[in-house]
């Protein structure tokens, strides 16, 4: 299984791999932390669900508005400057979040920290993507992808030795670091040699870009991607950023909901690296359809769960098959367009999936206020994943193997 290491053999290729996974690593650790600090918050400040559900989510509008502006500016500038200043802009927002004296002022930050961690994840993915060869190239980005599972690893670990002694702020303190790192990554990575190529050529202009993604040849692609990035972000965040509040809900104490959401959290790991094995043997289309019936499969457990086992082994499921996805969803999206529009093609997708961002955390904010029960709501994301996986079966084109235009 573990032939996936070969890519990590070319010292360039594994240096790239290395840095941008850093810099994912990072943005998992913030938007993991927000899940942690929420739950304490709720406390601190007496917030109802749905002012936690409007925090959560201003988090999403601020990447749904990155995603496309980053994209589409990595397009003209590059995908290494725009990396470095999304990097940039997220960390010191997460770093300003730990001085917010109320909830309006942290709501601000959070859009701002939003911002950069939404436009920094689809131009890191397509900065690898155009790096590495055709063989390994879907193989890389979930390998990337799988940072996103230490990062969540490393805010359930500060989660539960740091915010009960020490107060979320320390933890928003903590995501200040990624602004040295981004120091680091301008010596350390270059841009893609397929953007370096189209450089040479006068830029296309903005409207021509988007209007190419809609074009004949790529629209039945675009409307595939756009559902598959809705279905899948809403039922992310409407889930993970809920995870430990609905823990407490269900009974637990906040420390324990945080030990269980960490153990939970681990089961992402090997998740990513089935998903990376399978994804050069049998496909991208295999990997997203698979994965995300049994995403399904396991909300509708976990939702419905009544046993503490019952609740560990659908969370662990969940995040086994959740995450695979995910690293499904980030190799398959930047290899349906061609270079001179794939980060904008790739941004507006990741833009129009952080909708779903925005509305599931409100959402179940809203539910929870009314008192509906967790099993109903996770038959919502239940309906919602599948959706996302006939899009792919009906509507996706295998590319595995393909190079890149």
């Amino acid at each position: 299984m573990w032939n996936q290491m070969s890519l990590l053999q070319n010292p360039k290729q594994r240096k790239l791999l290395f840095s941008a996974g850093l810099s994912w690593m990072f943005d998992a650790m913030d938007v993991g932390m927000i899940s942690f600090v929420v739950a304490a918050l709720a406390k601190e400040w007496s917030l109802g669900p749905e002012k936690i559900g409007y925090l959560t989510s201003i988090n999403s509008v601020g990447m749904a508005v990155g995603a496309a502006a980053a994209g589409i500016l990595a397009d003209r500038f590059g995908r290494k400057s725009v990396l470095l200043w999304t990097l940039l802009i997220f960390s010191i927002a997460s770093g300003l979040s730990a001085f917010a004296a109320g909830y309006a002022v942290l709501c601000v930050l959070r859009f701002i920290a939003g911002f950069g961690l939404g436009g920094e994840l689809p131009v890191a993915s397509t900065l690898v993507s155009e790096s590495m060869p055709v063989k390994e190239r879907g193989r890389a980005v979930v390998l990337l992808e799988s940072f996103w599972a230490l990062g969540w690893i490393l805010s359930a670990l500060i989660a539960y030795f740091v915010i009960p002694d020490y107060g979320w702020r320390i933890a928003f303190a903590i995501g200040a670091v990624p602004a040295l790192y981004a120091l680091y990554l301008r010596r350390a990575i270059d841009d893609s040699p397929k953007f370096a190529e189209i450089k040479k050529a006068p830029p296309v202009p903005l409207r021509k870009r988007v209007a190419a993604v809609w074009s004949a040849e790529y629209r039945r692609s675009t409307i595939m991607l756009w559902i598959l990035w809705f279905t899948v972000v809403f039922s992310y965040y409407g889930m993970f950023l809920w995870l430990p509040t609905v823990m407490v809900l269900k009974g637990f104490s906040l420390v324990k909901s945080f030990e269980y959401v960490l153990i939970m959290t681990l089961a992402q790991l090997p998740g990513y690296f089935t998903a990376a094995y399978f994804i050069e043997k049998y496909g991208r289309k295999f990997v997203l359809v698979i994965y995300l019936l049994l995403t399904a499969v396991s909300a509708a457990w976990f939702g419905n769960s009544t046993t503490e086992g019952m609740l560990m082994a659908a969370g662990i499921c969940l995040s086994f098959f959740n995450l695979g996805a995910w690293g499904g969803m980030y190799a398959y999206t930047p290899e349906l367009y061609p270079t001179k529009i794939r980060s904008t093609g790739v941004g507006l997708a990741t833009s129009f999936g952080r909708i779903g961002g925005i509305i599931a955390p409100t959402l179940v904010g809203l539910m929870v206020g009314k008192a509906v029960g967790i099993g109903s709501i996770f038959m919502i994301f239940f309906v919602t994943i599948v959706i996302g996986a006939l899009a792919v079966l009906f509507l996706g084109k295998e590319t595995k193997g393909l190079e890149l235009e």
